[in-house]
């Protein structure tokens, strides 16, 4: 799934209006499975200006990147993470891991020839699914537009449950501006060419 739409899962699923801490760690706990391919992408797109065909082709699949994605995509880890905030009883350690696996079940079901070793460091299998959220020959063409309104549905719920918190209600009419935006978008393009 697209980065807006895990925020935007998120916080509706771990977020709390009456704790800004716990809402801050459901967002981060959303990020951090997808954060360090924006940083190592980032970081070679920009300032080593590496051609995006090597990043996406070559760096993406590396030892090196993949060994990142194991370890912040792992239900494993994430899971004992969420183990070890239950037992303390910590509402933003709840909350900030149970965002990670929530990012974590939605991308796995929507990854074809892109995902991750979600059972790191058990096993180094990466399952490759029928679908994709983003490649239109493995059916992004239905799965996005079905992403996008589900997103517009769960931000609706978030903007009410948020009525009184304005940083908050900002935040998720950014994030599913962000979501919305390529679809509409790509939609127009696909549609008149």
């Amino acid at each position: 799934m697209n980065t807006p739409a895990h925020l935007i899962f998120g916080m509706a699923a771990f977020g709390k209006p009456a704790s800004r801490a716990v809402t801050l760690a459901a967002l981060a706990g959303a990020l951090l499975p997808d954060l360090s391919l924006y940083v190592m992408a980032g970081v070679s797109l920009f300032i080593l200006q590496i051609d995006p065909r090597v990043v996406f082709d070559e760096l993406y699949f590396s030892d090196a990147w993949q060994l990142v994605f194991k370890i912040d995509n792992s239900f494993v880890l994430w899971g004992l993470g969420l183990a070890l905030a239950l037992w303390r009883r910590s509402a933003w350690g709840i909350a900030l891991c149970g965002a990670a696996l929530l990012h974590l079940a939605l991308d796995f079901p929507l990854h074809h020839d892109d995902g991750r070793a979600h059972f790191w460091p058990i096993t180094d299998w990466i399952y490759q699914s029928p679908f994709s959220y983003w490649d239109r020959a493995h059916h992004a063409g239905i799965i996005a537009p079905i992403e996008a309104a589900l997103c517009f549905i769960a931000g609706v719920w978030v903007w009410r449950r948020y009525s009184g918190v304005t940083w908050a209600k900002v935040l998720i009419v950014t994030l599913v501006a962000l979501q919305l935006a390529p679809v509409i978008m790509w939609t127009f393009i696909f549609d008149r060419a």
